[in-house]
């Protein structure tokens, strides 16, 4: 959520920097629905005054024993007033937040402009592309299982079987730990949330359809960036306490609304996967070079798995609805010939703390926190890489160094 004083005292400014990011702020219905509310405001809070001096003339008068039916009358004729302009006053608040609620984040004034991917600008390339096998994951082995899965669960669905299942569970042990070693504390949370947690991190009320609901009040997360956020929802931090860096590997279930037709078999986009997520909570002036920080240990994962990645820096256009900046991480697909999304490391600035209320206290008062967030790493992703860019052309894929101690094994047997 933006800070509606930015809409009040720089309505055009606002305005301007988010139609860069292809959003069309009504300035009609903002102020109409401002302007109501303070209006109504006034109003009710004269109306308060009032009772309150005539109920202190009324106490006045009681003790008295003087006559005090007039006065009643007067009391009560406010009390009616003011009980129905102060729900005509929470129905336009309720108006108001939800406008708010719709509001996308305001760009950086560093993201390069755009309408679409297309003018995303590649930041860095690394490593060597030099894999000549054309095969994708589900040709190279037979354990990724998508057909069993469609009898348990349906499409976008799929089994590990064996070997395989243990490397997926060597990635995720390693990812965790790099991120422990560079100073996140891993937590296991629940992988279902209520509305106010997907609420303060921006998933509703706007993008319900791309959720699970799993009961009237829960629905499953599609990332461990909602629980570990809301780890701190209407709390207030210490600012010695920052940067909080947290940690979490949890499969994250997503309903892929609108994707039809793209990536339909296999790992690439499924309704359930593994990730790892990374956050960090922190003070405004940190929160760029936190974001830095926390792309450079997502990036440690493709570096030290030698798989070669490139960065991507997202114009306005291609921003997610909370981000303010972000820089996608994209590994290389031999089979598809192309770079394809690992990571998406982003900056919300205030947004978010604003959603939940989060904020940290120092000398000179209370401030909203900066979040910071991105996957370290999208693990499903990472396995199809390693298929696809180790595979030996026979039976067998080359396991990386770094997940020996963890598979107990330089190679892996396919089938």
């Amino acid at each position: 959520m933006i800070d509606i004083k930015k809409l009040r005292e720089n309505f055009s400014n606002v305005q301007a920097s988010l139609k860069k990011r292809g959003y069309d702020l009504n300035e009609e219905s903002f102020k109409s629905i401002d302007e109501k509310r303070k209006t109504l405001q006034v109003e009710v809070e004269t109306l308060q005054s009032d009772r309150k001096k005539y109920s202190s003339e009324f106490g006045k008068l009681k003790a008295a024993d003087k006559d005090t039916s007039k006065l009643k009358e007067t009391i009560d004729l406010i009390n009616t007033d003011l009980e129905q302009k102060d729900l005509s006053l929470q129905e336009l608040m309720f108006s108001l937040n939800n406008l708010l609620l719709d509001i996308p984040n305001i760009p950086d004034e560093s993201v390069p402009e755009g309408i679409s991917e297309e003018e995303n600008k590649v930041i860095s390339q690394h490593g060597s592309v030099d894999s000549t096998n054309k095969l994708n994951h589900l040709e190279i082995t037979k354990k990724i299982d998508i057909d069993l899965a469609a009898k348990l669960s349906g499409s976008r669905f799929a089994v590990l079987k064996g070997d395989l299942s243990k490397l997926q569970r060597s990635l995720i042990t390693f990812m965790l730990d790099t991120a422990i070693k560079n100073g996140y504390e891993e937590y296991y949370v629940p992988f279902m949330a209520n509305e106010e947690s997907l609420i303060g991190t921006g998933q509703l009320p706007k993008f319900e359809e791309d959720l699970f609901k799993a009961s009237d009040k829960l629905y499953l997360i599609p990332t461990a960036e909602v629980p570990l956020t809301n780890l701190y929802r209407n709390e207030f931090i210490n600012e010695k306490d920052l940067p909080i860096k947290l940690t979490s590997h949890t499969p994250c279930f997503r309903s892929e609304a609108g994707s039809y037709g793209k990536d339909t078999k296999g790992l690439i986009r499924q309704h359930q996967f593994e990730k790892i997520e990374l956050v960090q909570i922190t003070q405004p002036e940190q929160s760029m070079k936190c974001l830095q920080d926390l792309l450079a240990n997502a990036c440690e994962i493709l570096d030290k798995l030698e798989l070669p990645y490139q960065i991507i820096e997202l114009c306005t256009g291609d921003l997610g609805f909370s981000s303010a900046k972000t820089f996608d991480i994209e590994v290389w697909m031999p089979s598809q010939n192309k770079y394809r999304e690992i990571s998406s490391c982003s900056n919300f600035t205030d947004f978010q703390a604003r959603r939940a209320n989060i904020k940290f206290k120092n000398k000179d008062g209370n401030h909203y926190a900066h979040t910071i967030n991105g996957s370290g790493l999208a693990v499903g992703r990472c396995l199809i890489a390693l298929l696809e860019n180790n595979y030996n052309g026979s039976d067998s894929i080359k396991v990386p160094s770094c997940l020996i101690q963890y598979f107990g094994s330089d190679t892996i047997k396919i089938n």
